[in-house]
């Protein structure tokens, strides 16, 4: 006999105990996110140092904020490795522990070994339909930063290519930086 999977609500889904486990709701259904490795952990690390002191008064820096989006008209609540949100866009007054329900600036994905960059940067895109301004895409092996943009093409950052963003005012620095200071190899 044939059993139909039953599609969750994002209502059920924020109310079920996978929300509070690391899953992320995709096409409906509960998926666990990887559980992430050495050079995740410690480029995330490295990540949340630099954008927290160069966001000081400007928003909030999250690691793993699952954020309520839409992808193909559904409701999608994906688990970003980093986000970056201003408080124009989410008040510092609106301090609830929930899913962040706006679109962030920035989301950062890291890419973990067993996933493609194929994969991230089709993900890179749903969160640019969804509204996200700018998604990093870090690729340990390749030692690269790729950032995807609404409105142009994505651009790779290598060694010592400056990343620089008017979106994100004052906030500067190397691929090869980044990987220094996570001490990757």
């Amino acid at each position: 006999m044939v059993q139909l999977k039953t599609k969750l609500t994002l209502e059920e889904f924020l109310a079920s105990p996978e929300a509070n486990l690391n899953y992320e709701l995709v096409d409906g259904e509960a998926i666990a996110k990887m559980a992430p490795k050495r050079f995740h952990s410690r480029l995330t690390g490295t990540l949340f140092t630099l954008l927290t002191q160069w966001c000081q008064n400007r928003g909030e820096i999250g690691i793993e904020w699952a954020v309520i989006l839409k992808k193909n008209q559904q409701d999608w609540v994906p688990i970003p490795d980093l986000l970056y949100i201003s408080y124009s866009r989410l008040p510092a007054e609106h301090f609830v522990d929930e899913a962040c329900p706006i679109p962030p600036e920035l989301v950062i994905e890291i890419i973990s070994p067993d996933q493609s960059f194929g994969k991230i940067s089709q993900k890179a895109i749903d969160y640019l339909n969804a509204g996200v301004s700018r998604v990093w895409v870090i690729d340990p092996k390749d030692k690269s930063i790729t950032v995807f943009y609404p409105d142009t093409l994505p651009q790779s950052y290598r060694n010592d290519d400056t990343l620089t963003d008017a979106l994100l005012d004052g906030l500067q620095f190397t691929a090869q930086q980044i990987f220094q200071l996570a001490g990757i190899p």
